[in-house]
């Protein structure tokens, strides 16, 4: 007997142990013969986090496929896991260390990690949990941790197979830095917010004005550039201008990537501290002067300044250009400011030691992927974004200067690395080659150098075989979060399972990692299996405020699904997530819940409406319903709209039309079943002739619509399903489509 009114609370958690018991989320446990692999990838949530609404619409999106899928006969795999988020990770940490006034530095490397072990045996494995209460369908047996030792191996097989195939290198290059993280990102891993500041018209020498947002940094320019087809400067290519303050002369340089409308069309090059900058300088050989270090101070180089925050040097430079009168105007502008996506910092482009991987193959390897159809984008929009991206590629970097990650496979020879250092001159160094920072006339220049001794291997080598004495100190980098989770599809699976179930079908998740994520993925696959990992890639929309603002906790605009599902349930939640889930972004609103809560009351008042005869039993098919001879007008219209809906159901899905084919299921159900037929045979089972057939037709439209609604509300379908007087009863999520 079906309770009177619908209460999800009590309803969920014993639902989602019933599939959990089955064990029937694991492909290698489902009953009968299956057709053939359908395989999804979980986007890797990372370990410090905790549910929010992106994570529902990331995951529910998939667990339709995976629930149709199954239902459909499908031996279906959803691979879950998570990340260790390195940068992201190790903030966290540091600040819960901070509280208890200390530092990760004090504790020294060996004792952080074990803090951050620590942390994570306690906190990891939250989200999960938390995706289990929306009703994910993940195989949970086969769940993977990035940092797993099995994980960490195919990472370190990666990094070594790269070098040894002359991939990854290390080199000496202007890269974006992170002064707070204390570390390297790419430009992927950068976050932007538009800044109110000023645009300064700097004189450079008669006829020459720059305009720059950095006064600061112009004590590391090394040329002023124009475009090759501005005529307003044909006559100065070739020439010298004179640096302001530092009284250098500096050549005057054409370069196709200048913007004549910027500013006066004129612009600063300083390659240590821009990185399109940097490729400007190694096009035209010019040196790369360092002004700004790794903590945002200004360095030697940078002369009486040298000590200051940027800040403050910006301060004092304007002051001197002002007493010189080598300022010409001033402007207000508005401007894009690169900044940490994880701390939030200001991001600092400077010169460091990294290793890159060489993105030219990698690059084209996944466009062809795309091009030539073995992946789909859907929606196709984002096919453009895609492309633009692999097309201007730079080489990656994939050192991280942090402590929690994998550390790099690389191990220097101790002693070589002395004798470097040693036979490097203090002094008045000039260096035409744009790897080192030129410096002035007897200053001192602190040299990076990327000649090191050092070897590229699965184990440290017992024996170093450069000195053959020391004992080889390996690098104290880490790599980029993205290039372990890069190997997903396969580094995710056991080696039986790699056999098994690789390649998958799809990924889904939001267009912010289609680059990071799932472009890596493809290349990698492609490298190491010799296969695209999948087939297609669901990008879905970004769920905004109801005024079209992104959601931030920390600024109060977040909804905490937790909440929501509190409040509503989680068939509601999927409900209102799906139901907004068109393919643009998601402007929240909760009137959708509101609308899924009274459709799970319409749905649990049909079931009762049905059931009320308890002597009715359903088949399984629909066998009995061709024995019934006399089928009303009501009954042949009702058994076509559930045929017609079914189709247009598949298809919206097969498409990816999610929101659509809810659309469909929602309107047949409630308007007519709900409405039309069930209201029909309220008569129709007054007459005695008719009352038998009536109810088997009720009871057949009842458990087909559960099939269809299941995938969508997972719970209440179940648990209806649980109630009904079937003759084969298992569980609703493996019912035959």
């Amino acid at each position: 007997m079906i309770d009177k009114a619908y209460n999800p609370k009590p309803i969920e958690g014993k639902i989602y142990k019933l599939w959990e018991k089955s064990g029937y989320f694991n492909p290698d446990k489902l009953p009968g013969k299956q057709r053939k692999n359908y395989i999804v990838y979980m986007p890797l949530p990372n370990v410090t986090g905790t549910l929010h609404m992106g994570h529902v619409l990331d995951n529910t999106l998939p667990d339709i496929l995976i629930r149709y899928r199954r239902m459909k006969g499908f031996r279906t795999l959803w691979l879950p896991g998570t990340d260790h988020a390195g940068i992201a990770t190790q903030y966290v940490v540091e600040k819960e260390l901070k509280k208890e006034g200390r530092s990760r530095f004090e504790l020294g490397r060996e004792k952080f990690i074990e803090k951050v072990w620590q942390w994570k045996n306690k906190y990891g494995g939250i989200i999960l949990d938390q995706l289990k209460k929306i009703g994910i369908s993940a195989d949970w047996s086969r769940t993977r941790f990035t940092m797993d030792p099995a994980y960490s191996k195919d990472v370190i097989r990666a990094f070594v197979h790269y070098y040894n195939k002359g991939f990854l290198y290390r080199g000496f290059r202007t890269i974006n830095w992170c002064p707070r993280c204390g570390t390297s990102l790419s430009e992927l891993e950068l976050e932007y917010k538009d800044e109110e500041t000023k645009l300064w018209y700097i004189k450079y020498g008669e006829g020459v004005v720059v305009a720059t947002t950095r006064p600061e940094t112009m004590l590391g320019d090394t040329a002023v550039a124009v475009n090759p087809g501005d005529r307003r400067y044909k006559n100065l290519i070739g020439k010298k201008a004179i640096l302001p303050i530092m009284n250098r002369e500096i050549p005057i340089i054409a370069d196709k990537i200048i913007d004549p409308k910027f500013g006066t069309g004129m612009v600063k090059v300083t390659p240590a501290h821009d990185v399109a900058d940097f490729e400007i300088a190694e096009r035209h050989k010019l040196a790369a002067i360092q002004v700004i270090d790794e903590r945002g101070q200004m360095t030697a180089q940078a002369g009486k300044f040298a000590g200051l925050k940027t800040g403050e040097a910006r301060e004092q430079v304007i002051k001197e250009l002002e007493s010189k009168n080598l300022i010409v105007k001033i402007e207000p502008y508005e401007h894009r400011v690169s900044i940490c996506y994880r701390c939030g910092a200001t991001i600092e482009p400077i010169p460091s030691a990294q290793w890159f991987l060489k993105m030219k193959s990698f690059a084209q390897n996944a466009l062809d992927a795309v091009k030539n159809k073995k992946v789909r984008i859907t929606p196709k929009r984002f096919e453009k974004t895609y492309f633009e991206w692999l097309k201007n590629i730079r080489d990656w970097t994939v050192s991280r200067q942090i402590w929690w990650g994998h550390q790099l496979p690389v191990y220097f020879c101790k002693n070589k690395q002395e004798e470097i250092k040693n036979s490097r001159p203090p002094t008045k160094v000039e260096v035409e080659d744009s790897r080192f920072c030129k410096a002035e006339s007897g200053q001192k220049s602190k040299i990076k150098n990327i000649e090191d001794k050092f070897v590229a291997a699965l184990k440290k080598p017992k024996i170093c075989p450069f000195c053959k004495n020391c004992e080889m100190e390996q690098s104290a980098d880490v790599l980029d979060t993205w290039f372990s989770s890069a190997l997903w599809p396969f580094a995710g699976l056991s080696e039986a399972d790699q056999k098994k179930y690789y390649p998958g079908d799809l990924v889904s998740n939001a267009r912010e990692i289609l680059n990071l994520w799932d472009a890596r993925m493809i290349f990698s696959g492609l490298e190491f299996k010799n296969a695209v990992p999948f087939k297609n890639i669901l990008i879905h929309g970004t769920i905004l405020t109801k005024d079209g603002k992104r959601m931030s906790k920390s600024l109060g605009t977040g909804i905490d699904p937790l909440d929501f599902i509190e409040k509503y349930g989680a068939d509601t939640t999927r409900f209102a997530v799906v139901w907004q889930a068109t393919g643009q972004d998601i402007k929240w609103d909760e009137t959708a819940a509101v609308g899924g809560k009274k459709f799970c009351n319409k749905i649990w008042n049909a079931a009762r409406f049905v059931l009320q005869d308890k002597s009715a039993q359903i088949n399984a098919d629909d066998r009995g319903l061709t024995r019934i001879k006399k089928l009303t007008a009501a009954d042949k219209k009702i058994l076509k709209e559930l045929a017609e809906t079914r189709k247009k159901t598949e298809k919206s899905i097969e498409n990816f039309e999610f929101s659509k084919a809810l659309y469909e299921i929602y309107h047949f159900f409630w308007h007519k079943f709900c409405d039309i037929y069930i209201e029909k045979s309220k008569s129709q089972m007054k007459n005695d002739k008719q009352k038998e057939n009536t109810q088997k037709i009720l009871s057949y439209v009842l458990f087909e619509s559960l099939k269809m609604l299941h995938i969508f509300m997972p719970f209440i379908t179940e648990e209806i399903y649980q109630k009904l007087p079937l003759v084969r009863k298992k569980l609703l999520m493996i019912e035959k489509w």
